[in-house]
């Protein structure tokens, strides 16, 4: 069994949003997202700048009580699921629950509060919350989503790192086209903003340490110098074609293949050959039906990490050939609201889905140099208005995780 699978709603929190229209206004008007650290003292600490989300509250969506009992990344994915629901205008309560599921990925989960109840574990252990466990563990997200709609189906968390939300997507897809499902809440949270977690990107060398918030995230730059930590959550709600058809549903866009694949390489960088990202991609537009020339934008991973641009670029070319990758636009949405981990591949899907939809590609923001060792056309100087044909979202994960979703124009 082979089915075709569109996208019917989706929800948001983000640097750049608390809603999809408002995160794609801003978006469009290539507003920087990111802001200096107001969670600690950044004195005598060498990383100023996040992606945060500002003065988010959850009580539209979630009862005050309970809200206080769930995590910030799980609030974040109840409020974006939600969101998504509404946006799809039905409750699916015509499916039978068990063929509705809900998969969100999460890279890390609840650090926050983990740093906060090891620290009273040392002072003294019989004071660390009953509810830690339970709130601190990133399968909370979906377990909670699915308590909140009713969804009895497939509930799982996909870990992979900054690849969860693409699998996650990548995996409710296949669910629905194989028939196990015929709707999906998917995508991906994070909110680990804290000294603890900058402290560790910071260590290894991965987050950019400038001082001006325009400087900080510049993918494919020569003077890129790291990425910076985000946080937020991006879900979409997936349907089955002929359901979502013949109940009048506005579709956005539509899945039509995905990739995974494995580097085997090396715990932080990515394969220098970009051999296993290449076939994330290819085999992601060739379940598709698209020619490699077919594919016209590539919402690229693009975290302005040295060695993630310089190697994506390298596999972008593999994947299409080098004719075709230097016709092909690409942008990274990490530009603007920077490196939301576990929930990149969500909130970057919905960027994905409105592009093909509206023939829009937004501008890659910070670029000043260009690097020889990415030459590719990264939409560095304007907003581009392009008739998408097939459109890749790319994401690349620590440990050599990669995931590509391919999305194409609604056309009935």
């Amino acid at each position: 069994m082979s089915r075709r699978v569109v996208i019917t709603g989706m929800g948001t929190v983000n640097p750049l949003g608390k809603n999809v229209e408002e995160y794609w206004e801003n978006i469009k008007a290539n507003k920087l997202g990111v802001s200096y650290i107001d969670q600690f003292d950044t004195s005598d600490f060498p990383v100023k700048i996040v992606g945060a989300v500002k003065d988010f509250d959850p009580s539209e969506y979630i009862d005050k009580k309970e809200a206080k009992r769930l995590d910030r990344f799980t609030q974040f994915a109840t409020v974006a699921a939600k969101q998504a629901l509404a946006q799809a205008g039905t409750d699916f309560s015509d499916i039978v629950p068990f063929r509705a599921g809900v998969i969100i990925g999460v890279g890390i989960g609840g650090l926050n509060m983990t740093e906060a109840e090891v620290t009273k574990f040392n002072e003294k252990p019989d004071k660390v919350s009953v509810f830690f466990i339970p709130m601190m563990i990133g399968n909370m997200a979906a377990g909670t989503v699915a308590m909140q709609t009713g969804f009895k189906g497939d509930n799982f968390c996909t870990t992979t790192a900054c690849a969860s939300a693409t699998h996650a997507i990548g995996e409710a897809f296949r669910k629905i086209k194989d028939g196990y499902l015929d709707v999906a809440l998917c995508g991906g949270s994070e909110a680990c903003i804290s000294r603890f977690a900058l402290s560790g990107f910071n260590n290894m060398k991965a987050l950019s340490r400038a001082e001006k918030l325009e400087e900080a995230s510049t993918p494919f730059d020569l003077n890129r110098q790291g990425f910076v930590l985000g946080e937020g959550a991006g879900v979409l709600c997936l349907e089955e074609y002929e359901h979502a058809k013949a109940r009048g549903a506005n579709i956005i866009a539509e899945i039509a293949g995905y990739g995974a694949t494995g580097d085997a390489y090396h715990m932080t960088s990515p394969s220098p050959t970009g051999e296993a990202a290449a076939y994330a991609m290819k085999c992601a537009y060739e379940e598709a039906g698209l020619k490699p020339e077919e594919v016209n934008y590539i919402n690229a991973h693009g975290t302005s990490t040295g060695l993630n641009d310089k190697y994506e670029t390298t596999a972008i070319k593999l994947a299409l050939g080098e004719e075709a990758a230097r016709k092909t636009v690409i942008n990274s949405t990490k530009s603007m609201i920077g490196h939301l981990l576990g929930a990149a591949g969500g909130v970057e899907a919905i960027v994905t889905a409105l592009s093909v939809k509206e023939g829009f590609i937004h501008r890659t923001l910070g670029y000043k140099t260009p690097d020889p060792e990415c030459d590719l056309d990264y939409a560095t100087d304007a907003n581009r208005h392009v008739d998408i044909k097939g459109a890749l979202s790319n994401s690349l994960g620590f440990g050599g995780h990669n995931a590509t979703i391919c999305i194409k124009k609604y056309e009935g």
